[in-house]
Formats: C-alpha cells, structure tokens, sequence
C-alpha cells in the first residue's frame, strides 16, 4: 500500500487497517513480553508500529521530514517504568488506535475518497473494537451487554418498546431544570447615556 500511488478502493484500505490492527493487537497481548522487552527506556525515543502483514515491530521514527506515512506516538519506552503494565499498554493501544485513524484516513485523502467512501471506510472501521477496548478488556463487556441488550429488547412487542421511548423522552424532558426569568432590569436602563 505504500508503494504506488494508483487509485486504491476503500476495500484496500480496509484491509490495510485490518492488518496493522492485527499486528498491533499481537503486540499489546500474545506477544506483550517479546513487546515489553523490545521496549527499552534506555533507548531513543521508540514507536510502536502495526505492519499490514499483520506483524508489529518497535523501531525509531521515520528520518525522512515529512514522513511518507503519519507516524505513531514518539517515546512509548520512556513510560514503561514508571506506570502499572496495564496502564502502560493502555495508553500505547489509544495512541495506537489514534494511529490507525490516521493512516486511515491519510490513504483516504490521497486516494481521494469522496464523502461516501470515507464513510463507508469510517464505518467498517467502527464495527470493530478499538485496541484499547481488546487490551483493556472492555470489548468483552460490550459484547456480553449488547447481547443481553438485544436479548432483552426482542422478548418485547413493538408497541411497548415505542410506548417506553416516549415515556423516556417525556421523563428526560421532565427532569430539566425549569427556566428561570430575570426580571432583573437591564444594566443598560440603568446607565444614563
């Protein structure tokens, strides 16, 4: 993908994400000590790299100003020993997931995606979870919930379900603070020009 500049499909950019997220997620969970020990805080400042091969690799920033690509977040070693594991791999999965966005959308702009296309790219890109949602466990949830959710939902008729959004937008409206007049005069009448 990085190569030519021809006209590439929404579909090639997808699976570039796909495959750069693959290989990120590898990093942050399977292969977390292979990832940990690769990250130094001794060493220069260190990016976390997805590969659309599905692979990862830590290395130094691009030389070349500008990059050809957006680069990921600068330095994820220097933390590494000074926060929690957990922590630490969850503010490299969001600076990972920011990452991908990017790249993303790089392609998109240099391919010239119109405005539907970026937001079918958007939406492929939004039915799965975000690396910070698989590293920190909260993909799982999600799933557990809306599962219940739509279990839920389906053992109820249509007319109900209406029946319950409009007493919810009519508790919503009710809970709003009432408008309070100023009956105070204007500053303005006051002054005398």
């Amino acid at each position: 993908m990085e190569g030519g500049l021809s006209p590439r499909s929404v579909d090639d950019v997808f699976k570039d994400f796909k495959g750069r997220r693959t290989g990120l997620i590898k990093a942050l969970t399977t292969e977390v000590a292979e990832f940990y020990q690769k990250c130094d805080p001794e060493k220069e400042n260190l990016c976390l790299y997805g590969l659309p091969s599905e692979d990862w690799e830590v290395n130094l920033p691009a030389e070349e100003v500008p990059p050809e690509l957006p680069e990921p977040a600068l330095g994820i070693n220097f933390a590494r020993d000074g926060m929690q594991d957990k922590d630490w791999l969850a503010l490299v999965a969001v600076h990972s997931d920011s990452w991908l966005l990017a790249v993303a959308y790089y392609f998109g702009a240099r391919f010239g995606f119109d405005k539907i296309e970026r937001k079918r790219l958007f939406n492929m890109i939004n039915e799965l979870p975000t690396i910070f949602e698989v590293v920190s466990g909260t993909a799982k949830k999600q799933a557990k919930e809306k599962s219940s959710i739509t279990n839920h939902s389906s053992t109820k008729s249509k007319p109900n379900a209406k029946m319950q959004h409009v007493s919810e937008s009519h508790t919503k409206a009710s809970r709003l603070p009432p408008k309070v007049e100023d009956d105070t005069p204007d500053e303005e009448d006051d002054e005398e020009h």
